[in-house]
């Protein structure tokens, strides 16, 4: 049997939620995730998988079940799912894939991470990224979507540079002839930019960002006077961390891993030793996503060498918090606790003057992030961490508010599996239904995901009406 024509993503079969749906042969959520992931109409679903629009349409709503074992063999071969995702013996063209994979496309392939740490190296990899992206049609998005962030050495031996002096340049430049006033305008842009990302996330505006990195990135290939040229690199540094953080809110990690180093380059051309320890906690969230908390731990402490004497107390605190999550989701919980406590003592001696991207570290925040963690350990010990971990979200909750759209989400997500975990169902149902309410307020791919996670927790054939009603608005909201 030949290999499927359009199989999903390693990036999308990766994901928990599809797996639980998958196993679990609920193919109405996993439709519905496939829709929103994998960037596949019903009509590509019903064609891929020898079915009608109608039934597929169906099968979404929940009007129509699928137990025939041969209607799931034909949606494992015609969208390219693993036999043993769906219970099923290893597909025929499972071996054909192994033994004859496909090289990756030449667009795919990304600049060299050997780039050197000279503010001219930094301006040419900033104008790659933009204009490759800008560029970008659907299916290199869509192959895009899939790049895995690197990890380990291979990460973490290309930021050595980040404490070194930057390295001189010598390249003939035109004359460049930005004033201040232009570069008020631009800093100006990219603390809005910043600000709607923070307060709405997803990439609705990402392209916007993009395309005003790349003019910054163009004037940077011109010879500005040194004070504008500094503050040119500081607002390329705004900018890619703005990219970045879009990317990854929207599901592209290799991309916002790419912009993360572009960010991180630039605050280093900038002598920003400050946003440099920011955009390495931003590092550090990413691959604490990923899994891999000692990766995570060694950026922190890279961060953290890097403006041992000169950050202000909310950088310190947010530090200590990613320190805490890196030992949190290690196991080690008196360090976790530790870190936590170094975090809140930060805090509180926090007030005016320091960076205003940094203004957002508040009570409500620490509260937030430390509830979060909490709820890590809570998944592996519900009766000892789960009540303190509503505490601390409630706290957020009432110290944020809505407006705050992306964060707000993220806390009714975690209070609502903070009561799923404690076994009170009313509360969690409760939560749930505002958790969904505040997920269609913003396009954050991140708070989708999170939304997906409480999914298997409505699951099961004598679940109340109440349960199954709150199992409808995420199926809904998903499937938007």
């Amino acid at each position: 049997m030949d290999a499927p024509v359009n199989p999903l993503a390693p990036d999308v079969l990766s994901r928990d939620d599809l797996r639980r749906a998958l196993d679990e042969h609920d193919f109405a959520a996993a439709f519905a995730l496939i829709k929103k992931w994998g960037g596949l109409s019903q009509n590509r679903i019903a064609s891929a998988c020898d079915l009608t629009p109608g039934k597929v349409s169906n099968i979404i709503s929940g009007r129509h079940q699928i137990t025939s074992i041969t209607v799931i063999r034909r949606i494992a071969d015609g969208l390219g799912i693993p036999g043993d995702l769906l219970g099923l013996a290893p597909r025929p063209w499972e071996a054909q894939a192994r033994h004859h994979p496909s090289p990756p496309p030449a667009e795919d392939r990304q600049p060299s991470e050997e780039v050197p740490w000279r503010p001219d190296a930094t301006v040419g990899l900033a104008d790659h990224l933009t204009r490759s992206d800008l560029v970008m049609n659907r299916r290199a998005a869509a192959r895009a979507l899939s790049a895995a962030a690197i990890t380990g050495a291979a990460l973490l031996d290309t930021l050595e540079g980040w404490l070194q002096p930057a390295s001189a340049e010598r390249r003939p430049r035109r004359q460049g002839r930005l004033g201040t006033l232009d570069l008020d305008d631009l800093e100006t842009t990219a603390r809005t930019f910043r600000a709607w990302d923070h307060q709405f996330g997803g990439g609705l505006r990402r392209k916007a960002v993009l395309g005003q990195l790349n003019e910054v990135a163009s004037a940077l290939d011109e010879h500005q006077s040194p004070v504008i040229e500094q503050r040119l690199y500081g607002v390329m540094a705004q900018l890619a961390g703005t990219a970045a953080t879009m990317a990854w809110d929207s599901g592209h990690q290799r991309r916002a891993q790419d912009y993360y180093l572009v960010a991180l380059r630039s605050a280093h051309a900038a002598s920003d030793a400050a946003f440099g320890a920011n955009v390495l906690a931003g590092m550090a969230r990413q691959v604490l996503y990923a899994g891999r908390p000692h990766d995570a731990l060694e950026l922190i402490r890279l961060a953290q060498d890097g403006v041992r004497t000169t950050a202000g107390p909310r950088l310190r605190a947010m530090l200590h918090t990613r320190e805490a999550w890196a030992y949190a989701a290690m196991g080690r919980h008196a360090a976790f606790r530790r870190a936590s406590g170094q975090a809140g003592e930060a805090l509180a001696g926090a007030g005016p003057g320091e960076p205003y991207w940094i203004d957002y570290f508040d009570s409500a925040e620490l509260a937030g992030v430390t509830g979060g963690r909490l709820l890590d350990l809570a998944r592996q010990d519900p009766r000892t961490h789960a009540p303190t971990a509503a505490q601390e979200i409630r706290t957020a909750l009432d110290l944020r508010g809505p407006e705050a759209s992306r964060s707000h989400a993220l806390d009714w997500i975690g209070l609502a599996e903070c009561g799923f975990l404690a076994g009170d169902i009313t509360e969690a149902v409760e939560s749930t239904h505002r958790a969904v309410g505040a997920a269609a307020r913003t396009q954050s791919g991140r708070v989708r995901k999170q939304l997906a996670q409480l999914y298997p927790y409505t699951v099961g054939r004598d679940a109340p009406g109440p349960l199954r009603e709150a199992r409808d608005h995420i199926r809904e909201l998903l499937a938007t």
